[in-house]
């Protein structure tokens, strides 16, 4: 929690040595309590709740807006105030709550690959990138386009920390008295930034149907009143159709904009999927699909609802199959220091290496190429196969780390 008592900051002092404080002529009437995350208010109330062995597990979920005091705010990936979900939980040992943090990290990613089609990274964070009291903090790293990395999740395992700080403890089944093992994990509207630069375009927005709000779009087309009957009834009769196969549709049969206009407004939009009608298309029984990424195709009218789902599956898989595959082309692996400054000062993405866990030399590379650790990667959370060195000082390595420079 942060005392914010003014709106704006001011640089004092000479070049070279400046400082930066408030500026007196931004004082507000009254100040501002920041929230940039809910522990100190739910931890405060879990003592109040948890009285006995019973009790537990506590298992909340809430939505809410928080604050971060950004200085140079991005769309969607750091703004002042933004919408988040976030869970915190109470357990009586540190093995559920292990497995609780596990759990969750494993729900996002489900989200987030099979839902989002964006590729996740999971593992777990280094001391310096943890969340501040946390035993341990799992994160979900994605490759974006650009080849930056975004962090597109975390899930935490408090210990026994907060506990003691809000001294949350229950009876014990024995009688005797010991502090909770708490969670907390969260995901927030980043994720839109996520699946916008993951997936689009110079044309627009590219949605994954699964996620589409408008998964397909049917535009009639025609130059006459006849044409115009005649297909407006058969596009009629196809939007029903997919309707009632549980297909987020519409039919556009707007009369002020020609349909080209409507292909690049729908495009602009994302919509995964067009079908095409006119007098020809009628004629043959048939419709004209276009996908939102890649070419066209004619599609039989009869069955056109199994046709469209199974074109719908095809396009959440490419489009997962696609980003991973940029990001496997952005990675490389093993790499020596001077392939990684390279690989860091060129096109960028992940890079597999030694780490030797020292905090200094974490440091050093982030000073020296804006890289820095994004996880030490699963299964389990260390790899197999990690070098024996550190990739930047030598050292005996204690883990394989992805590095990247990132949002």
């Amino acid at each position: 929690v942060a005392l914010v008592t003014h709106t704006r900051l001011k640089a004092t002092g000479k070049s070279g040595a400046q400082a930066v404080t408030p500026d007196p002529e931004s004082a507000l009437e009254e100040p501002l309590v920041v929230r940039p995350t809910s522990e100190t208010i739910i931890y405060a109330m879990f003592a109040k709740w948890i009285q006995s062995y019973r009790d537990l597990p506590v298992l909340l979920n809430q939505w809410c807006n928080i604050v971060r005091w950004e200085f140079r705010t991005r769309l969607f990936l750091r703004t002042t105030e933004f919408l988040w979900q976030e869970g915190h939980t109470a357990h009586a040992t540190e093995a559920e709550a292990e497995a609780e943090a596990r759990q969750m990290l494993g729900v996002y990613r489900t989200f987030q690959e099979q839902w989002m089609a964006m590729p996740v990274i999971t593992g777990r964070k280094t001391e310096s990138e943890k969340f501040a009291g946390a035993l341990r903090t799992y994160a979900l790293e994605a490759l974006m386009q650009d080849n930056k990395a975004l962090q597109a999740g975390t899930s935490h395992n408090l210990g026994q920390n907060f506990a003691k700080a809000f001294n949350v403890q229950y009876q014990t089944a024995a009688g005797g008295l010991e502090y909770v093992w708490n969670t907390s994990w969260g995901v927030s509207t980043r994720m839109i930034g996520g699946l916008v630069m993951t997936h689009s375009d110079d044309n627009g927005l590219v949605c994954p149907p699964k996620l589409a709000p408008v998964q397909v779009v049917v535009v009639p087309i025609w130059k006459s009143d006849q044409e115009k009957s005649q297909v407006s009834g058969v596009g009629g009769q196809v939007k029903a159709e997919l309707e009632r196969a549980g297909i987020r549709v519409e039919f556009d049969t707007r009369e002020n904009l020609k349909p080209g206009a409507k292909y690049f407004e729908w495009e602009a939009k994302g919509v995964p999927l067009r079908l095409e009608i006119g007098p020809r298309d009628v004629a043959a029984g048939q419709v004209m699909t276009a996908r939102r990424v890649g070419g066209k195709a004619p599609a039989k009218l009869e069955g056109i609802a199994k046709t469209v789902t199974a074109a719908l599956e095809e396009i959440q898989a490419g489009m997962f199959k696609t980003a991973r595959d940029r990001r496997e082309a952005s990675s490389i692996r093993g790499v020596t220091k001077q392939q990684f400054i390279d690989f860091m000062k060129g096109a960028g993405g992940f890079a597999y290496g030694g780490f030797c866990g020292s905090g200094a030399c974490e440091a050093e590379i982030k000073q020296q190429t804006a890289a820095t650790v994004r996880v030490l990667p699963d299964p389990d959370f260390r790899s197999p196969e990690a070098p024996k060195t550190c990739m930047w000082c030598g050292q005996p390595s204690v883990a394989e780390a992805v590095w990247a420079q990132a949002y």
